[in-house]
Formats: structure tokens, C-alpha cells, sequence
């Protein structure tokens, strides 16, 4: 099941971006999407039968230019989006997910998850936590941890709910595609490793995110975030060259028409670029990766209203599209 997409979510920056789609009964594949809705498939414009997105971001210096010579011909035969399924636009190998990185967000979850036995009133949480916030930025210290493929889904797919999900929570990000191998990389340069941008919700079970049984090994991002399904992506990876400045886009998520969230990247602590460097510092980032940059305020936790059944999310990043998406609990789906 999924909810249809409407003609305005294919409104994006620039002249084109990717996409991984599919006819009803057909096998998915790149295409290439105009911002009038319309999908070239590039199995056909690069002669490759078993053409993957990825396959195109591991050429993509070279990929680039061919594509934008395609976006420009308008005789080539294109299909509209909207007879087509549209699923996550990328099958990343790794997914590296940012945490505390919107200074509001992280205030706010600070006093929503209040320590036992922790009667402080409300004003001298807060200040504690943007105490932290300030020492965190001035360290230059980025918290990244890592997440699973399988649990990203297409931006109109349905959500399960799992039943043992006490507190399910959005988390929308900006995403970041990686284009070039990224290794020790100086934030100088991380940019250039960069081949574009999509939209992520990062879906959280608050009641499992911290382990109750032992509450010194900390965090269980297995348990709380990795429900097949959790990561809703997409709908397009815009490029990189379309997006002026990624550290100044809109995240806005409304949910069943009311928003919940509404700010920009510019309230991140460490920006895309600091993102990106820190992690290649440990790992080896590869094409079609995934580096999530972190969630603004406005989460449920914040608001006292979690997920629930028939829900509909619909997640908005400045440039990048509109994904929707609606939650079914399980054993309703």
C-alpha cells in the first residue's frame, strides 16, 4: 500500500534529479525526472539493461554531464510520474545517521527525557542542555552512528507500526548522497564528495532508544530505529549543482496537515560538510551512501503526540520534493 503522490511533489531545484521507479508490474529503474512530473528511463539513455542509481553515482563525474545533455531534449520519450511507483530513490550500502545535531531539538529532548528522580524545574534542564549544546560545538565534536538499508522505504510507501513500538516518533533530515569515495576527508573538500541531496524521516521508537535493563551501555539504535520501513526516502535525489546552499533549507513535516516541524539547517551545530568530513574520518564512504544530518524541533516527544494508525506524514525539504507517507499499525496492514 502506499499513498498516491500528487503532480506538486514533483517540484524540485533545478532542471532534473534521480529517481527509482517502476511500472505497476515491471522491475524499478533510474530515471531521470523533470520538474514537470516527467521520468526518462536511463536503462534505455545509457544502454545499460541493469542500470541502478548507484551504478550512476559511481561514475558520476562522468554520469553528470550526460545527464544534464538528456534533462535538455525534450524528444526523448518520457512517461509521466504519476503512472509510475516511485520507491526510495537509492539502495545505499551504509547509512550514517547524525543525532543531536539541531541545538533546539536536542534541548527539547533533553527535557522530555527527564532522569528519574530528576524534580529540576523545566528552565534549568533547558539551560543545562544548551550548556552542552555550546561545549559540543566548540570541541567540534559530531555524534554519527550507523544505520540499516533495510530499513528505508519509498516516500509514498505505508509505515508499520510495530506493535512493540511504544513511542514511534518522526525525524525529518536532510539526506546527503555520496557521489566520490570519501576517506579522511578535510571539510575543506567534503563538498566535492558530494552528488546531491534527498529528503529522510527518520522514524524513532522513543520508549526503546535508551536500555532500561542496563542503563550503562546507553542508546539501542538497532531496537528504536531500524524497523523495516523506519526510513522513508526520497522522492528525488536532487544534485548537488541545484542546491545552493544546503545549510539553509526549510524541514518541514505536517502531519495530517498540521505542522509539527518547520526549521532550517541553519540551526544544525556542525553543517553538511562538517558532517560528512567526520565521518569519512573513521570510515570509507561510498557511492549511493547515505549521511543523515540530523532532525530539527518539533518531534512528538515535543509536542506529547506520537505516531499512531492512520496517520499521514508529509515531509518537505526547500528544493527537494514532497514525500508522504501514512502509518498502519501492525496486523493492519
Amino acid at each position: 500500500m502506499s499513498v498516491k503522490p500528487e503532480p506538486a511533489s514533483a517540484l524540485f531545484a533545478g532542471p532534473f534529479a534521480l529517481a527509482t521507479l517502476s511500472a505497476p508490474d515491471g522491475p524499478a529503474f533510474p530515471a531521470l525526472v523533470t520538474p514537470d512530473g516527467r521520468a526518462l528511463d536511463l536503462r534505455h539513455a545509457f544502454g545499460d539493461e541493469r542500470l541502478t542509481v548507484v551504478d550512476l553515482l559511481e561514475r558520476w563525474e562522468t554520469a553528470l554531464p550526460r545527464l544534464r545533455t538528456l534533462a535538455a531534449d525534450t524528444g526523448l520519450p518520457r512517461t509521466a510520474v504519476a503512472e509510475l511507483r516511485v520507491h526510495a530513490p537509492v539502495a545505499p550500502r551504509q547509512v550514517f545517521q547524525s543525532g543531536a545535531n539541531y541545538r533546539q531539538h536536542v534541548i527539547d529532548l533533553h527535557v522530555a527525557h527527564r532522569a528519574p528522580g530528576d524534580d529540576r524545574p523545566e528552565e534549568a534542564r533547558r539551560a543545562e542542555a544548551a550548556k552542552i549544546m555550546d561545549r559540543r560545538a566548540a570541541e567540534d565534536l559530531p555524534y554519527v552512528f550507523i544505520g540499516l538499508p533495510s530499513a528505508i522505504t519509498g516516500p509514498y510507501d505505508d509505515v508499520v507500526l510495530p506493535a512493540w513500538a511504544g513511542q514511534p516518533d518522526w525525524e525529518l533530515e536532510l539526506a546527503v548522497v555520496i557521489g566520490r569515495p570519501a576517506h579522511r576527508v578535510r571539510v575543506e573538500d567534503a563538498l566535492d564528495h558530494v552528488a546531491g541531496y534527498t529528503i529522510a524521516n527518520d522514524l524513532t521508537d522513543r520508549a526503546t532508544v535508551f536500555r532500561r535493563d542496563m542503563p550503562q551501555i546507553g542508546t539501542d539504535w538497532l531496537r528504536s530505529k531500524n524497523a523495516p520501513g523506519f526510513t522513508p526516502l526520497g522522492p528525488w535525489i536532487v544534485p548537488a549543482e541545484s542546491v545552493a546552499n544546503p545549510d539553509d533549507l526549510r524541514v518541514t513535516l505536517r502531519l495530517n496537515g498540521e505542522t509539527m516541524q518547520d526549521e532550517s539547517t541553519a540551526d544544525m551545530i556542525f553543517d553538511v560538510a562538517r558532517m560528512v568530513s567526520y565521518a569519512s574520518q573513521t570510515a570509507r564512504l561510498l557511492p549511493g551512501d547515505l549521511v543523515l544530518t540530523g532532525s530539527p524541533a518539533g518531534n512528538g516527544m515535543h509536542w506529547g503526540r506520537l505516531l499512531r494508525d492512520g496517520d499521514v506524514m508529509e515531509g518537505t525539504v526547500t528544493g527537494l520534493g514532497v514525500q508522504r507517507t501514512r502509518c498502519v499499525a501492525e496486523g493492519a496492514a
